[in-house]
């Protein structure tokens, strides 16, 4: 096992990607972008642990299963964004960097989407830039929290 590990979190309705709305979520399946993630993770020798669950509790027993030794943590919390306190809470627990990510610009939707209730306990969000969110998100933790290569 490698000694840097990121998980890779995905809520509700993701497991649908390529399928659900292509027009807001683009067409792409979650296999598709964790497999891609996963490449560049290895690559850079890292091990990235991606997880998809519709149901909150399982979120949070990965959390609690993985988040303890993990040097970061990337999420797209899905609807949990906007009411999802018990995965906030388990979030909120660990110490690793949070980075929120959503594909689409959560800001240009519905009003109900502009509220996160992980947002205040993350160290950053990334949203509206569809699969390339998490990319991004990913080289921002291995630059900032790998071990000896923050600036």
């Amino acid at each position: 096992m490698n000694a840097f590990k990121i998980l890779l979190l995905h809520g509700p309705n993701l497991n649908m990607l390529g399928r659900r709305e292509p027009h807001i979520y683009g067409s792409l399946t979650l296999a598709q972008i964790n497999a891609t993630l996963t490449e560049h993770a290895e690559a850079r020798g890292v091990q990235l642990l991606c997880f998809q669950s519709n149901h909150e509790g399982a979120l949070i027993d990965m959390l609690q299963a993985e988040g303890w030794d993990a040097a970061g943590i990337l999420i797209n919390p899905g609807a949990y964004t906007h009411y999802g306190l018990a995965l906030r809470d388990a979030l909120a627990s660990l110490s690793a960097p949070i980075i929120e990510v959503h594909l689409s610009n959560v800001y240009k939707r519905e009003e109900f989407r502009h509220k996160s209730v992980v947002a205040p306990i993350a160290t950053g969000q990334i949203t509206g830039l569809g699969w390339r969110g998490y990319l991004l998100a990913l080289e921002w933790l291995l630059a900032e929290a790998r071990p000896g290569t923050s600036g």
